[in-house]
């Protein structure tokens, strides 16, 4: 059993001697909290989700590069033991070990060097609320978490000799590194409530910060800081006000965030929940989180006289040592289409009209590609990525969006683009300062018929998007929103942009089924829909290597050990998964069908 190589103290270290593998000092690294500051010139390690506190998902390894991209091949494969589920994890390497979870929380260590497994741990989570209660199935019993969209977990953090998963059931737990053995365990949220966790964790100056999922559900969405040593809260930052309005919303976000609500009762709505995107300014010790859509989805049960509904489907940066607000930007205002702003906050510096900007990225739902300015939240462009029918345009000034009338549904339906699914969710897009562009992948051609549902009544532990559900299956009429004809199957596509000049530079349509990864050579890693993982050539977008495996794909990753560079992901959707690792000159056989057995 190899054991993983990181600064745990006497009684850890006596434990690895026990099992024959000892730790050398020279590979005794501390992921502590100068690593993760300085994790973006870390090539060698993948320490944290999105590789670095930008989530920029990019790698400065370059020993893979255009010319011999096409030598790759495997280097190793892991067989999970998960049950089926979309796969969405980015794994973590820290000190030749690697961290992988699957769709059910399940948490695996493996050998970076050979993937075999040093150890496992299973959460023991029951049967899922999914699908839940409904008028086809009115006596369904509580037996587990309440989810909106499956099961699905997006990785973990790693710091000071620990490993930070959040899970289904709205735990936060700290294991061991080395063992894999609970160090503490902390509920979230009650667990009789329809909260969840599907994002990574992020460690941040000591303190691990996790955000919920459960706005199908009219939850108030919340993120919260958690020390990383006991477990014990630290702060906690709710994303809308609390309900009925003059109930304790007496801090300066909340105040604000009433005033932008008109509520005729006092609960069964919320929402705003922030149950991806976290990323962190250590300069400027500022936290973005990313928040989802109002519950219900028609305003007029949640908000009837109308209102932004704060804060909804928007960036919202926080003081990171009090979780105090700084600043936000709301990019769908009283949102009633489901368009999370919950998709990765990418942090760089860009050149804009001759001066370096700091800024923060985002493609969220909206189909809109958003920049901004991470110090102050000020809107700085944007542009559509895709067709988009439920807004004109952006207000050059201030970012806010020209809703088409036609896009409401209130009292008529509305054919929208896009649909609920988004144009970008969780996948992680990648930027590549190398390129200047940032590798998004996505959702084209995805609109959706909106039916506000007259007889809308809330009952715990239903959905509660409040509409009756009708997908297109033909342009909509003329006078609706989204005249413009589209197809109405949903095609997945990989976009490169340019953040600067808001403009598309090359896109390949049938990608986008999964994350992507881009490196200093040259390459973005990327998937399509039916099992493709492809090197591509980050200038243009051509194929230099692919190879068959299953459909449902994470975040990819790269790491190197002994001057050799990997490439890692994760990947299935109705088998148990596999994690598949390459490099150049690896000739391993590729094994059999996860589905025969093989």
């Amino acid at each position: 059993m190899r054991v993983l190589k990181i600064a745990i103290g006497c009684a850890a270290a006596l434990a690895v001697a026990l099992v024959g593998s000892p730790l050398r000092a020279q590979d005794n690294k501390p992921v502590d909290t100068a690593a993760l500051d300085n994790a973006a010139a870390n090539g060698s390690e993948w320490l944290t989700y999105g590789h670095d506190y930008g989530d920029t998902h990019y790698s400065p390894l370059k020993q893979i590069d255009t010319s011999n991209a096409s030598q790759l091949g495997l280097a190793w494969y892991f067989q999970s033991d998960s049950d089926p589920g979309t796969e969405e994890a980015n794994p973590v390497v820290a000190n030749e070990t690697m961290y992988v979870t699957t769709a059910w929380d399940l948490l695996y260590a493996v050998d970076a060097r050979t993937g075999k497994l040093k150890w496992s741990w299973d959460p023991k989570i029951g049967h899922m609320n999914y699908p839940p209660r409904s008028a086809d199935n009115p006596n369904r019993v509580r037996t587990g978490p309440s989810l909106c969209c499956g099961p699905g977990n997006r990785g973990v953090a790693v710091y000071d000799g620990k490993v930070y998963i959040g899970t289904l059931d709205s735990r936060l737990v700290a294991l061991d590194a080395a063992s894999g053995k609970v160090v503490w365990d902390v509920a979230t949220a009650d667990k009789n409530s329809d909260y969840s966790i599907t994002g990574a964790p992020r460690v941040i100056r000591g303190n691990v910060v996790i955000g919920n999922g459960g706005g199908e559900y009219n939850v108030r969405g919340y993120v919260t800081a958690y020390n990383a040593e006991t477990g014990k809260q630290v702060w906690r930052f709710y994303t809308v006000p609390r309900f009925p309005l003059n109930s304790n919303n007496d801090d300066k976000a909340m105040k604000l965030a009433a005033k932008t609500w008109t509520p005729d009762w006092d609960g069964t709505i919320g929402g705003g929940n922030p149950w991806n995107a976290i990323s962190y300014d250590p300069k400027l010790n500022l936290i973005y989180i990313g928040t989802g859509q109002g519950g219900p989805w028609v305003r007029k049960y949640r908000s009837p006289k109308g209102g932004d509904n704060l804060f909804i489907c928007s960036i919202v940066a926080l003081h990171a040592d009090t979780g105090k607000f700084a600043w936000y930007f709301q990019e769908t205002p009283g949102d009633v289409w489901d368009y999370d702003a919950t998709a990765d906050i990418m942090l760089a510096d860009l050149n804009i009209d001759g001066k370096i900007r700091h800024v923060a990225m985002q493609s969220p739902k909206n189909g809109f590609f958003y920049v901004v300015d991470r110090t102050n939240g000020k809107f700085i462009s944007g542009a559509p990525l895709e067709h988009v029918t439920w807004a004109k345009g952006l207000d050059p000034k201030t970012g806010r969006p020209d809703i088409d009338p036609n896009a409401y549904y209130d009292d008529k339906p509305a054919m929208v683009w896009p649909g609920p699914g988004g144009g970008h969710v969780w996948q992680g897009m990648s930027f590549n300062p190398g390129t200047g562009l940032v590798y998004v992948p996505g959702m084209n051609d995805s609109p959706f018929n909106f039916i506000a549902d007259p007889n809308y009544k809330y009952k715990l532990g239903e959905y509660d998007f409040a509409i009756i559900f009708r997908r297109p299956s033909a342009p909509p009429p003329a006078g609706t929103a989204g005249e413009t004809p589209a197809p109405a199957r949903m095609t997945p596509f990989l976009i490169a942009w340019d953040p600067v000049t808001e403009k598309q530079r090359w896109l390949l349509s049938d990608m986008g089924g999964g994350g992507t990864l881009s490196t200093a050579g040259g390459l973005v890693f990327a998937a399509s829909d039916v099992g493709e993982f492809e090197a591509l050539d980050a200038a243009d977008g051509k194929t230099l290597w692919k190879v068959k495996l299953t459909p449902g794909f994470g975040n990819p990753i790269t790491y190197s050990i002994d001057g050799k560079q990997y490439v890692s992901v994760l990947c299935g959707r109705t088998g148990k998964s596999r994690l598949y690792t390459f490099a150049v000159g690896a000739n391993e056989p590729m094994p059999g069908s996860p589905f025969s057995g093989h």
